[in-house]
């Protein structure tokens, strides 16, 4: 939950329409795709190279033109139709396990002017590269801009010492990327996210809309010793008769979960009095985002902005995360609420427990 983009996470659906509606328009690229297909360009570099480009952070880039090579059904389908992004860069960083990437729509710089260069655009206005295809079909992408896997404004938001740590190098432009076959492209960018078959089926396969469930996790004295900066002892996530009764009366089963209510019930060891808070969650990505509600809340003021994450886990558990003080530890409408998190009190595994264990 930092600037940078995490798994392409922060293309959002809408951004997903916006860059939509000015892909359709754009024609189609036969300098980088003669015949219509899916194409792909990468290049590995090696350790000479390397040695001879000390300030060069990029070891393996790859650009795909075509259709997504990233996203797969998971907690929500994907709202990108054919025309949306259609320009896709992944680079892996020296000494890097895994690459990032990041996606954009192509089209020509001036619709107009056959010789007109290529340009990726990206939300916010950004550039993602210029393109142009050589005499011997190398792909030359130059423009690439160092924040390109950061969010806009990251280099104030981070500062200057972790900005240029995170961001690309001042070498790290101008690269020239041999055609290869688009199935190569497909498997470098099956690195970023790779599916891990512990997880099991999606939360929104998992979960019913008219079922019950019930997760959480009670935190023995060993535990809690080990961890002093949590208050959390005992935290329960769960959909009960009344937030059963609430998607039954306003919930479309066909879009869940988008519009469904969980409620989280947290106790600390400090005050040790169970506090409950309401949530309304949407699918996105492997993920339910859930923004804090006021219904069936024990707080009156706007918390719409307090947002929690959950995720399956391994063996059928189910992973929250709390990154901006979003669990009702605290009063969610003071003012020390609007900081992050400061404690051990930020990412939860919980395990599956009879729906008894979540009765209020």
């Amino acid at each position: 939950m930092t600037s940078r983009t995490v798994g392409g996470a922060a293309l959002g659906a809408a951004l997903f329409i916006s860059g939509a509606a000015l892909a359709e328009d754009a024609p189609k690229l036969t300098e980088l795709s003669p015949n219509g297909a899916d194409a792909c360009f990468g290049r590995v570099y090696d350790a000479a190279h390397l040695k001879a480009h000390p300030h060069q952070k990029v070891a393996r880039i790859f650009f795909y033109y075509g259709h997504d090579p990233v996203s797969r059904p998971n907690e929500e389908p994907s709202a990108m139709s054919d025309a949306a992004y259609n320009g896709f860069l992944t680079t892996t960083a020296r000494g890097a396990t895994k690459p990032e990437w990041a996606a954009g729509w192509c089209n020509k710089e001036d619709a107009s002017d056959k010789a007109s260069g290529m340009r990726c655009g990206m939300e916010c206005d950004r550039t993602l590269a210029s393109l142009k295809v050589d005499d011997k079909g190398r792909l030359i992408l130059s423009n690439v801009q160092p924040d390109v896997y950061l969010d806009a404004g990251a280099e104030e938001d981070l500062g200057a010492a972790e900005y240029n740590k995170q961001a690309l190098g001042n070498e790290d432009d101008n690269f020239r990327l041999d055609p290869v076959p688009a199935d190569t492209c497909k498997a470098e960018f099956a690195r970023i996210d790779p599916i891990d078959p512990a997880l099991g089926v999606p939360l929104r396969e998992r979960l019913k809309p008219d079922q019950p469930f019930c997760y959480g996790r009670d935190y023995d004295d060993a535990h809690l010793k080990t961890h002093p900066g949590q208050l959390t002892q005992s935290i329960r996530v769960f959909r009960g008769p009344i937030e059963l009764a609430s998607f039954a009366a306003s919930g479309d089963a066909a879009n869940w979960p988008a519009g469904a209510d969980i409620a989280v019930s947290v106790t600390t060891r400090q005050k040790g009095a169970k506090v409950t808070q309401t949530y309304s969650c949407q699918g996105e990505a492997d993920q339910w985002r859930c923004s804090a509600s006021s219904k069936m809340s024990d707080f009156a003021c706007d918390i719409s902005q307090k947002e929690i994450f959950l995720k399956r886990g391994a063996g059928g558990t189910m992973m929250l995360a709390n990154p901006n003080s979003a669990l009702a530890i605290i009063d969610l409408c003071s003012k020390t609420a609007d900081g992050k998190t400061k404690s051990d009190d930020k990412v939860y595994r919980l395990n599956p427990m009879p729906q008894s264990a979540c009765t209020p």
